[in-house]
């Protein structure tokens, strides 16, 4: 399975290595899936991290390497409604061939969540709804 990591879930596992979102890290790190993510959504965390908790700069360098970076399709469509801020993401995770795209965007991707036939089949999840499937 692979699953693409938006900006938001990459920010929350570097400030909370702890928490649910540092968790599907290491699990993916010990192979229980593949990880993925953008050099858009990697820069979007990198660069909020920067100024709300620099700390975590250097956790998000360390997991970071262990992430497939994917490219933009550009050229590929989004849903109607999802704002074009979050169009990179979405094009990008079905550009890796993702299986779910894990955020905690529930204001931009709240209408996509849980549901495959508005998504071309690719599943859109907090991470809790994820580990709670699992």
């Amino acid at each position: 399975m692979r699953l693409f990591l938006d900006a938001n879930i990459l920010f929350t596992a570097a400030h909370n290595p702890k928490g649910k979102a540092a968790l599907v890290i290491e699990l993916g790190q010990a192979g229980l899936w593949q990880l993925a993510t953008s050099a858009y959504a990697l820069e979007e965390a990198r660069r909020n991290l920067a100024l709300k908790f620099p700390e975590g700069l250097e956790r998000l360098d360390a997991f970071a390497q262990s992430l497939r970076l994917s490219p933009d399709a550009a050229d590929a469509d989004c849903p109607p409604g999802l704002p074009d801020k979050d169009c990179p993401i979405y094009r990008a995770a079905h550009a890796c061939r993702a299986d779910v795209l894990l955020t905690g965007d529930l204001r931009d991707f709240g209408f996509l969540m849980n549901d495959r036939n508005k998504t071309g089949s690719l599943l859109i999840q907090t991470v809790a709804d994820f580990l709670n499937e699992r």
